[in-house]
C-alpha cells in the first residue's frame, strides 16, 4: 500500500480553474471515491490556493487514473474541455515525495505565502471531515497526525513566520513594531486597490480595532470596506479623518502627493502629537516625502518596504532550508512505522505457515511411532522450541526494519522465499521431502 497526492495548486493551474473544484460536503464524494478497489483511504484538501486528494493505493498508475476521472466527474462536474487539459494541470506524488508532501503543505512550506499560518487549520478540517466520513484509516491517521507534529516542529525550530516577505505584510509587522498591539489602534487605507486589500487582509489577521477606506470612487470603498467591516468615506472627508487614526496606508493614482508636510502637521497638531504611522505604496507617491522631518510622524515608503522585505526573503530561505531538514527526519519515522506495519501480515503469514508445516509433521509422525500422550506431548514442545528458534531472527529483522525502501524489498523477498503466497503443501508432499519413518 502506497500513500499518493492528487492535486493542483496555485503553481499547476489559474485561480479561475481551481475554484471550479471547491467542495462544500466532501463525504459524499469521499465515500465514493473509496468504493473504488484502487483506493484504500482518501482525504480531500480545499483552500483557494490547492485542491488536492491525499489516498492510499496498492497500485499507483491505476490511481492516477481514478483520480484524474474522480477530479474531472465528481469535483468540477464534468465542466472541462478535456481530461487532457486537466492532466496538464494535475500532479501526481508517489511514496515518499507524497509523505514529504503533505508534511510541507501542513507546515505552510509550500503555501504561496511561505509560513503563513492558516493552510495548518484547513489541514485539519479536511483530515477531520475524512474522519467523520469514514474514509481515513489507520495510514492516513498516522500520516496527518505526524503531519501535525512536523507542522509544529517547524513553527517552534525555524523562524519561517516571522518575517512577512509582501510588501503589505512587511507594512503591518512595522506598525506592529511602533504600536506593539493594533486591537485598540484605527487605520485608514486610501485607495481600493489589490495593494490596500492585502494591507487591509493583513491588518484583520493582526486584530486592528477600526478599518477607514477613503477613494475617489465612493462606491469602490464600500465594496472593500464591507468585507472588513469597515466604513466608507471619500478624498473630501480626509482632514476630518486623518487625527482620528494611527495607521495611515495609501496607494491611490494621482499626479502629485496627497498627504502634504502641511497637512500631516495640522493632523498631528489635533493629535495632540501622538504618534501616527504613514504607509506610503503609491507610485507616484502619495504622501510628500518632506514628512519623513516630523517627529512624531513615521513614514516609510515602497523602497523602504521593499529592503525589508528583501532581506526577510533572504532569512526566510535560511529558515526553509531548516524546516526541510525537519521534514525529511519526520517522513522518515513515518515510514520506518509504514514499513513496521505492512510487515504485520507477513509476520503473520510466516508463522502460521510454520505452525500448520509443525502440526502437520508431528501429526504425521506421532502416530506412525505409536506414541502415548507424555510423549506426544513432548514432541510438541519440542517441535514448538525448534520452529521459534528458527523463526526468531528472520521475524526480528523483519519486525526492526525502519527504510522504506529496503525494508518492502526485504518483505517481498521473505514472502517468496517462504512460499508465503502459495497454496500450503504446493511444496510437496506435507511441505516436506524427507522420508516417513519406519514404525
Amino acid at each position: 500500500m502506497k500513500v499518493v497526492v492528487f492535486g493542483m495548486n496555485h503553481r499547476s493551474a489559474p485561480v479561475e480553474i481551481r475554484e471550479r473544484f471547491a467542495v462544500a460536503d466532501v463525504g459524499p464524494a469521499l465515500r465514493k471515491l473509496v468504493d473504488r478497489p484502487e483506493i484504500g483511504e482518501a482525504v480531500l484538501l480545499s483552500t483557494c490556493n490547492r485542491v488536492e486528494l491525499v489516498a492510499t493505493t496498492p497500485n499507483p498508475d491505476a490511481a492516477q487514473h481514478v483520480l484524474l476521472d474522480f477530479f474531472a466527474r465528481e469535483l468540477a462536474g464534468g465542466d472541462l474541455p478535456s481530461k487532457s487539459s486537466l492532466r496538464d494541470m494535475t500532479y501526481l506524488r508517489v511514496g515518499r515525495e507524497a509523505v514529504e508532501h503533505v508534511f510541507r503543505v501542513a507546515s505552510a512550506v509550500d503555501s504561496m505565502v511561505v509560513g503563513e499560518p492558516q493552510i495548518l487549520g484547513q489541514v485539519k478540517d479536511a483530515y477531520r471531515a475524512a474522519a467523520e466520513a469514514g474514509t481515513c484509516g489507520a495510514v492516513l491517521s498516522r500520516l496527518f497526525q505526524r503531519a501535525f507534529a512536523t507542522a509544529k516542529r517547524v513553527k517552534n525550530e525555524t523562524g519561517i513566520a516571522e518575517r512577512p516577505v509582501s510588501v503589505a505584510r512587511v507594512a503591518v509587522l512595522l506598525a506592529k513594531q511602533i504600536f506593539e498591539t493594533l486591537e485598540d489602534k484605527r487605520a485608514l487605507l486610501i485607495g481600493a486597490g489589490d495593494m490596500i486589500e492585502a494591507a487591509l487582509i493583513a491588518l484583520h489577521d493582526h486584530g486592528l480595532g477600526s478599518r477607514r477606506v477613503v477613494n475617489r470612487t465612493r462606491a469602490h470603498a464600500e465594496a472593500l470596506a464591507r468585507r472588513f467591516d469597515g466604513t466608507a468615506h471619500g478624498l473630501d472627508e480626509l482632514d476630518a479623518l486623518l487625527p482620528e487614526c494611527d495607521v495611515v496606508l495609501a496607494c491611490v493614482g494621482g499626479t502629485g502627493p496627497i498627504l502634504t508636510r502641511e497637512r500631516i502637521e495640522a493632523s498631528l497638531r489635533r493629535r495632540h502629537d501622538r504618534p501616527l504611522f504613514l504607509i506610503d505604496i503609491g507610485v507616484p507617491r502619495n504622501i510628500d516625502p518632506a514628512v519623513h522631518e516630523i517627529d512624531s510622524a513615521y513614514l516609510y515608503d515602497l523602497d523602504d518596504l521593499q529592503e525589508v522585505a528583501d532581506s526577510n526573503e533572504e532569512e526566510r530561505r535560511r529558515e526553509v532550508a531548516r524546516a526541510e531538514h525537519i521534514i525529511v527526519e519526520e517522513r522518515e519515522h513515518f515510514e520506518g512505522w509504514l514499513v513496521a506495519l505492512q510487515a504485520v501480515p507477513t509476520i503473520r503469514d510466516l508463522t502460521r505457515r510454520a505452525e500448520s508445516i509443525r502440526k502437520g509433521e508431528v501429526e504425521r509422525f506421532a502416530g506412525r511411532l505409536g506414541l502415548d500422550e507424555p510423549r506426544r506431548e513432548l514432541l510438541e514442545q519440542l517441535t514448538r522450541a525448534i520452529v521459534a528458534k528458527l523463526l526468531h531472527a528472520p521475524v526480528s529483522r523483519l519486525r526492526d526494519e525502519t527504510d522504506r525502501e529496503a525494508g518492502l524489498i526485504r518483505l517481498e523477498e521473505a514472502r517468496v522465499l517462504f512460499a508465503l503466497d502459495e497454496p500450503a503443501g504446493s511444496g510437496g508432499r506435507g511441505d516436506s521431502d524427507e522420508p516417513e519413518p519406519n514404525p
